[in-house]
């Protein structure tokens, strides 16, 4: 009320000190409102008084807090501040009340940190504003008038004195704040006095000597003074306290050259600790400096994070080495040694999929600097590492030759590069015959058939290797010789068998099934049914499961007594019986029959005997005479019959002693079957 009487006075004595008052009462009372449009009148007058103005500064500064607008606060204390700092020290301690007074500390330091951050503006030039800050004069600040406001925005955030003179403030107002002696010391550097800087850094230092920001500020102070042993003392401090993300900010606001030169500094510490020792403890210094060096470096420095990666695998950090291997190749997805260190990351956690992608990548960059890394592993992890090589490389050359799509010439090329990476990297016989598989599938028949002359000989005792020769000789139209290479191999692995028989056209496949079937039957006539047996397998690869082949297979595994791999021929037999003639049906079944009784599974064995005399009974007993033999046979229908019959199942009972009989008049199948008959009476079986 004072005031407002004061300001109605025709006599405008002392106006902006009452409405700066006024603006102050209307704060304490809560009317932001009233207090913004007295404080604004005081700064847009035509005659500004100055320390009125720090008043109104000050006080619009408290408004914009509570508006959220801390930035546009600190321009305003900064303003204040290069006005006269000791008014504004004054109008602080006189206005503010102690429970705004904390908060606007702390907002101010906030950014003020900011500020010498480059925060506000990043891509904003310093050089203009340094002009513009020379010239600003106290006269000048009266003839800004109404455009102050757009002033004290426009006002640099980059600058320097500024912040210090803010931090000055900071310090006055409370003497024993650390971080307002740590911002003050930040302008300082910025402002290019690094010895004024140092001393209030170790003035802090003094009163706290474990804290991690100070002793990371005056390392680079020293080390931008040439005193490295200091520097890298104060670093070694830092690393035993352990908090060397103290460094994050601070990188903000050192010069550019700073910090490259910390981060030369600790890039070199680190190899110079990694040279000398190799214990777990030197192994963590090493990472600590790396760390220094990779902020320095604004988060990215290769070289850092690849040595930093290998340190952590070394140490069984697997999980943090890839998150540095993945930070490079974000970067750079095609450099060879964070691919390759992260594929051998990838091997120790014994992820075989993400392993064999990255090492694969790094081979297509640059296979020069993969293989001997590869080398350089111990033997069991380079023996992994190749069979998952070569394990990726044989299921992608199987797609590609079983869908006859020879035409990705860039799978192709990927498969010709791995291939010739593993025959530099293990000698061992299956990663040649990969080689010459690839070399093959790619059409460079003469180079197949010298790298495998040169890798096993003119011999070529290698059945496998043999194999290879096989579908060489075939693109010169010598079948009798390859049938017999392949007739081995499908004795050792009809799998692999069937893989190379992607490499024959359908054409060589039809002559090798007629050659193959000719000469399984010479040699199962002679008795050789081992050699016979490798031929019928030829042959029903080569013809696609034809029946004929599948039942001569059969029978020479009958000779051999393998029961069980013949009933599963016998079974795709019966399958393809679409177009089989009566005949043939009914023989099929007595032939699995007569295979199901040699394995004592009579009841199944039964069940196809009389399959095939419902069929044809004629033929069925034509069969069944040259084997099992009628006597036999019709004793093990008994047995399944009586069994049947005790099992109360009298039905089925009936059928298999009706058949039976058929087959021979058996005493006993006749006697069960009057025992059936006498049962008719209760149970009604007919």
């Amino acid at each position: 009320d004072i005031c407002d009487h004061l300001l109605a006075a025709e006599q405008k004595t002392y106006y902006n000190t009452l409405l700066a008052l006024r603006g102050f009462c209307s704060l304490h009372a809560h009317d932001h409102q009233q207090a913004l449009q007295d404080f604004q009148k005081v700064i847009e007058h035509d005659s500004p008084h100055p320390n009125s103005c720090i008043k109104a500064l000050c006080g619009r500064g408290l408004i914009r807090i509570s508006g959220g607008s801390h930035y546009l606060t600190a321009l305003d204390y900064i303003t204040a501040c290069q006005l006269k700092l000791e008014e504004t020290i004054f109008t602080i301690k006189s206005y503010v009340p102690w429970n705004q007074r904390g908060l606007l500390l702390k907002v101010l330091q906030e950014e003020g940190q900011k500020m010498l951050q480059k925060k506000r503006y990043p891509g904003g030039s310093s050089a203009c504003g340094q002009k513009k800050k020379q010239g600003f004069t106290l006269i000048s600040f009266f003839s800004l008038k109404v455009v102050f406001p757009f002033f004290c925005i426009f006002f640099s955030s980059r600058d320097a004195p500024g912040v210090y003179q803010l931090a000055s403030l900071l310090e006055e107002l409370d003497a024993s704040d650390e971080a307002s002696r740590i911002l003050c010391a930040d302008a300082l550097y910025q402002m290019g006095c690094v010895e004024e800087a140092h001393k209030l850094l170790l003035l802090a230092l003094s009163r706290n000597p474990q804290r991690s920001p100070i002793l990371a500020r005056l390392a680079l102070l020293q080390l931008k003074k040439g005193f490295l042993y200091d520097g890298n003392q104060l670093l070694k401090k830092v690393i035993r306290i352990g908090d060397t993300s103290c460094l994050l900010p601070i990188m903000d606001i050192f010069k550019d050259e700073d910090r490259k030169l910390m981060q030369t500094h600790c890039h070199s510490r680190a190899l110079t600790v990694l040279k000398n020792k190799q214990e777990d403890a030197d192994i963590k210094e090493a990472i600590a400096y790396l760390s220094f060096a990779i902020i320095a470096s604004g988060g990215y420095a290769e070289d850092c994070l690849l040595i930093r990666a290998q340190c952590y695998g070394h140490l069984g950090q697997k999980k943090t080495a890839i998150f540095d291997y993945n930070a490079i190749l974000k970067e750079d997805p095609r450099n060879v040694q964070a691919l390759s260190g992260r594929g051998f990351i990838y091997l120790a956690l014994k992820q075989q999929k993400e392993a064999v992608q990255d090492l694969i990548s790094a081979l297509k960059v640059e296979a020069g600097v993969v293989i001997p890394a590869i080398l350089s592993l111990k033997h069991e992890a380079q023996g992994l590492i190749t069979q998952w090589l070569l394990q990726h490389g044989r299921t992608a050359l199987t797609e590609l030759v079983a869908t006859k799509d020879l035409s990705k010439e860039e799978t192709l090329g990927d498969l010709l590069m791995m291939a010739k990476a593993l025959i530099k990297i293990c000698k061992d016989a299956q990663y040649h015959i990969f080689y010459t598989d690839v070399l093959i599938a790619n059409g460079r028949y003469e180079e197949a058939l010298g790298h495998l002359q040169e890798a096993f000989g003119h011999s070529l005792a290698d059945d496998f290797a043999s194999a290879r020769l096989a579908v060489l000789q075939l693109k010169k139209r010598n079948v009798p010789v390859a049938a017999h290479s392949f007739s081995i191999l499908a004795k050792k692995d009809e799998r692999e068998l069937g893989f190379l028989l992607n490499f024959v056209d359908t054409k060589q496949q039809q002559h090798l099934s007629q050659v193959a079937a000719q000469e399984g039957n010479v040699l199962i006539k002679e008795y050789h049914y081992e050699k016979a047996l490798g031929y019928y397998t030829l042959a029903i690869l080569t013809s696609k499961d034809n029946p004929r082949y599948l039942r001569q297979r059969a029978a020479c595994l009958m000779h051999l007594k393998k029961y069980d791999k013949a009933l599963k021929d016998m079974e795709k037999v019966i399958q393809k019986h679409g177009c089989s003639s009566l005949k043939t049906r009914v023989e099929d079944h007595c032939s699995k029959g007569h295979l199901l009784l040699s394995t004592s599974e009579e009841e199944a064995a039964v069940k196809q005997y009389i399959e095939a005399l419902q069929l044809d009974e004629s033929m069925a007993l034509c069969s069944i005479v040259n084997g099992p033999g009628s006597e036999i046979l019709t004793k093990t229908f008994h047995k399944i019959a009586q069994y049947n019959f005790e099992m109360q199942r009298y039905e089925e009972a009936w059928k298999i002693t009706d058949y039976g009989l058929k087959i021979d008049k058996n005493t006993e199948l006749k006697k069960l079957k009057t025992r059936l008959k006498r049962e008719a009476s209760s149970c009604r079986i007919h």
